[in-house]
């Protein structure tokens, strides 16, 4: 079976004749919000998967509500790369103010696709239409769900489910899985938070 760019068998492993480019994945977020956890779900999920991974954080001013950067590397083959990410395809921001405070699409590869933590039914604007943009609110998401607490929500597993419905390199049940795995508490709660932002994730138009 052929899926994006790999060939899986019925387990959805990697096999022999996988052909796979290395796919760099750039996260923005504040602290609080899981920004490190959402990388380690992903590379965890690929890694199940059969890929070769890397996930590492970058810290700026360590405290609450600062800018957080994390990245994530998937590879078919050892991945040998140890420098930060600066030409991503995908970038995720989980807190939408830093599309005003941060440069989130420096260095975006032209084919590039953006997932954006943003309100249910506000119009995505002021950037440019030459990339894909990706919506979903993860922050009521996460806050029906209780995951955090209604004033600060911690959105990181309902905005990796929005990720499996943009990239299609690893699948949404390696996300849930990986997530079972690695969710502090609330397996169940972040699971089905994970899932409802599958569903509910979609292409902006700018």
């Amino acid at each position: 079976m052929i899926v994006g760019w790999r060939i899986l068998n019925s387990s959805n492993m990697l096999t022999s004749k996988t052909v796979f480019p290395l796919i760099e994945v750039r996260f923005h977020g504040r602290g609080g919000q899981g920004v490190v956890i959402a990388s380690e779900v992903l590379a965890n999920a690929a890694f199940a998967m059969g890929f070769e991974v890397s996930a590492f954080p970058f810290f700026g001013v360590e405290r609450r509500g600062a800018p957080v950067t994390s990245y994530t590397r998937i590879d078919s083959k050892p991945i040998r790369i140890k420098s930060s990410i600066y030409e991503p395809d995908y970038v995720v921001v989980l807190d939408n103010s830093l599309v005003r405070g941060v440069d989130i699409l420096e260095g975006l590869k032209p084919a590039g696709r953006v997932l954006i933590n943003y309100p249910e039914g506000r119009k995505l604007s002021n950037l440019p239409s030459r990339f894909k943009y990706f919506v979903i609110d993860a922050t009521a998401i996460a806050a029906s769900h209780g995951i955090g607490s209604q004033t600060a929500p911690i959105v990181n597993t309902a905005i990796m489910g929005g990720f499996a419905k943009m990239c299609d390199a690893v699948t949404l049940d390696s996300i849930l899985e990986s997530i079972r795995e690695i969710a502090p508490a609330k397996a169940d709660e972040n699971v089905a938070a994970a899932k409802e932002a599958y569903d509910r994730t979609s292409e902006a138009r700018i």
